[in-house]
């Protein structure tokens, strides 16, 4: 098939699966368009099956903002006519939705039929949903979507919670590339963080509030206190330069990391015995899925998709949000020595329902 893939080209999760699930795509034979205003950042493989179509749009006085979702829309229209396409897989409702039912009705009266699916990733749902300025226009851009999928039971609900919309909602999980999520620890990568055998604490985000980055730093000030511990920090945002500020002003400087935005970032996990994701909202949590592929079992809110990728008492433990006191007692009873084994067993069990042998034929049959 003739696949056009509608994403946003940078690290969040949305734009990693979806580009993941493109040249998965193409290694089984289909034609994959990928259509962004920049080449996805995982798209590092050459690959003849796949084609990448940049929007480009200029900044015209008149216009405060540019018209990005105008540009966009026509560029749909350009690459379906010229490349045949048979699906539009768009990745986010705004304004990739918004943007391919545009498309559809503009191709349709030129006798052209686009069949779109429409994947609900999170906060496109939960933030926006939020703002009733936008209920209207995500509605209408799932009812114009021939397939609708979420990737959480908790994000079906909430769609239908918020929106207008009572059409079907298909749950279909992110998954992961055990391939590259495969844990071989670098023994000197280890004793170069952790000199002295010390726990390694690991988390990763994009550092905005809803992440709530400072919750680590309380969960990891406690559990220093009580074993040998050293803590990474992975990813960039909003929020960095606040915490590492906050670091400074601890005792425990020494003890913590920065390491900024990694590509490689299974080679970090390989090495970590915990991982910790204390957000305020997840509709799935790729990252705690991701570190428990790599055998590192996971502290985390019970909000969201997170309790159903992090099983209480058996990956991990799941916390209210805010709650760091309960997030740190769990944590050190995994850390014991007569516990850790056994929960990075567990969670590398449960990762393996999420391969992406599993998941790519559930989109193929969508697609068909």
């Amino acid at each position: 098939m003739n696949i056009g893939i509608l994403c946003y080209p940078t690290y969040g999760g949305s734009g990693v699966i979806a580009t993941e699930l493109g040249k998965a795509l193409a290694v089984k034979g289909h034609t994959i368009h990928f259509i962004s205003y920049n080449q996805p950042v995982r798209l590092d493989t050459f690959n003849e099956n796949i084609y990448f179509h940049e929007v480009r749009f200029n900044n015209y006085p008149l216009f405060k903002f540019p018209p990005y979702e105008t540009v966009l829309t026509s560029k749909i229209v350009d690459v379906v006519k010229n490349h045949n396409l048979d699906v539009l897989h768009v990745h986010y409702a705004i304004p990739h939705a918004a943007a391919a039912a545009m498309a559809k009705n503009i191709l349709k009266k030129i006798g052209i039929e686009i069949k779109v699916v429409t994947t609900l990733h999170g906060t496109d749902i939960t933030l926006v949903g939020k703002d009733k300025s936008f209920e209207p226009v995500v509605s209408h851009s799932l009812f114009e979507s021939d397939v609708v999928t979420a990737v959480s039971n908790s994000l079906k609900n909430e769609t239908h919670k918020y929106f207008n919309y009572d059409g079907k909602i298909n749950v279909v999980p992110n998954f992961i590339d055990f391939q590259r999520f495969n844990k071989q620890p670098k023994d000197h990568f280890k004793k170069m963080i952790a000199p002295n055998n010390e726990k390694v604490i690991i988390h990763t985000s994009n550092f905005r509030r809803v992440k709530r980055v400072f919750d680590v730093l309380e969960v990891f000030r406690k559990i220093a206190k009580e074993i040998p511990a050293k803590m990474l920090f992975i990813g960039d945002g909003p929020e960095r330069n606040m915490l590492e500020k906050e670091c400074m002003s601890c005792d425990l400087c020494r003890d913590i990391t920065f390491l900024g935005k990694q590509e490689a970032v299974e080679e970090i996990l390989s090495i970590a015995d915990l991982f910790i994701i204390p957000s305020e909202t997840e509709s799935f949590g790729l990252a705690a899925l991701e570190a428990m592929a790599c055998e590192v079992p996971v502290i985390s809110t019970n909000t969201g998709g997170l309790k159903e990728v992090n099983i209480d008492g058996v990956t991990g433990f799941t916390s209210d949000v805010g709650d760091t006191a309960k997030m740190a007692k769990d944590a050190l009873h995994i850390l014991k020595e007569e516990n850790l084994a056994q929960f990075k067993s567990l969670a590398k069990m449960h990762s393996l329902k999420y391969k992406l042998d599993t998941i790519l034929p559930i989109y193929e049959r969508l697609y068909q």
